[in-house]
């Protein structure tokens, strides 16, 4: 990174200059990340983004973060905590780790306290986009019928396509997990969850419940394409869906709740619209059959470098128009990430109901 033109970061309509702290690495990171407020900083000003109290000694500022996110704060040693408080005069309590609380900032002078606690949010920032997500938004696929078409699918294709480079059964989706997937979140604490669980319930208030009418969904799974250029180099194959009355409803749904969640903080903008599929074959499967599609994170990055690629042209020939068949769609659940529930689907922390 040029130091003569550092990067801007823009958090909350302000602009903030991104550089580098040459420190020892510590746990899983290269380097450490360090930002100092930059033109239109709020150094010197209160700030309407969070609340700063007086107290008899002085000021005071409460900001509640997830633990596992505690780490980035304190630095290796204690070595970024301890910058923070000398660069800002301040005093900055941490709860201990695995324990759920607010950090809280005290010093002497209003302008300090905000400095740090403006730091602390773009640091948090920063490093919560590394997080691997922990939920998702899921219309489950899983209705017994669905289940019986797709391993119809997988038996036919390995029966015809198994000589084809790359193609073997551990590529195909557990049926009981089949699913749509509308965006990816990642919820750190029991607050986080109960935050996304709140939203799902505006949004079936505010606009949900009008565009459904009240009633399921009917789709239908009918189809397959894939997810990059070459069809001989495939790593995702997905069955494509669509509302039977012929409606973009579906797509205006989770267009909407995505707008919302994004807008919410709780999960990051990827896409203009959101891609609805469900995938049928993955070659993440090839080596962990509990892996899920990944969003676009460093993560997921490495993970596609280390995948062996299938040829699926035969597949898309002979199956192009594979009908798997109708499903009644009646909610948005907020899916766990590797975890499974009674019925084999992933477990439900909160649900958006449309009857």
């Amino acid at each position: 990174m040029d130091v003569l033109r550092p990067t801007l970061i823009r958090i909350g309509g302000r602009v903030y200059r991104k550089t580098l702290i040459q420190e020892q690495a510590y746990q899983h990171e290269e380097e450490e990340e360090d930002f100092c407020a930059g033109p239109g900083d709020c150094t010197d000003e209160h700030c309407d983004a969070f609340v700063v109290e007086e107290t008899e000694k002085g000021f005071q500022c409460r900001v509640e973060v997830p633990s596992p996110l505690y780490k980035y704060i304190i630095g290796k040693k204690g070595e970024t905590k301890k910058k923070l408080e000398t660069e800002t005069r301040t005093s900055i309590s941490i709860p201990k780790p695995g324990v759920e609380g607010e950090i809280v900032i005290t010093g002497q002078h209003r302008s300090g306290v905000i400095s740090a606690r403006t730091r602390i949010d773009v640091l948090l920032d920063s490093f919560r986009k590394k997080q691997p997500f922990t939920h998702f938004l899921s219309f489950a696929l899983n209705q017994p019928a669905i289940q019986e078409k797709f391993l119809q699918f997988k038996e036919e294709v390995l029966e015809k396509c198994s000589k084809d480079h790359g193609v073997s059964s551990s590529l195909f989706q557990n049926p009981a997990k089949l699913h749509l997937t509308l965006g990816t979140l990642v919820l750190l604490n029991e607050q986080e969850i109960q935050k996304a669980c709140d939203l799902l319930q505006r949004c079936k208030e505010d606009f949900v419940d009008q565009i459904a009418g009240g009633k399921p969904l009917t789709v239908e799974v009918a189809g397959v394409e894939y997810m990059n250029d070459d069809p001989a180099m495939m790593d995702v194959l997905y069955a494509k869906v669509h509302m039977k009355d012929g409606s973009d409803r579906l797509q205006v749904i989770a267009d909407q709740l995505v707008e919302r969640f994004v807008a919410s903080g709780l999960m990051l903008k990827e896409w203009d619209r959101v891609k609805l599929h469900a995938t049928v074959m993955n070659t993440l499967f090839r080596k962990d059959p509990s892996a899920e599609e990944q969003n676009n994170t460093m993560a997921g990055k490495s993970s596609f470098k280390e995948r062996e690629s299938f040829n699926g042209r035969n597949i898309l020939k002979l199956f192009e128009n594979f009908r798997f068949g109708e499903v009644q769609l009646d909610a948005v659940r907020l899916s766990q990430r590797f975890s499974s529930d009674a019925s084999g689907y992933y477990a439900t922390s909160g649900r958006l109901t449309f009857s």
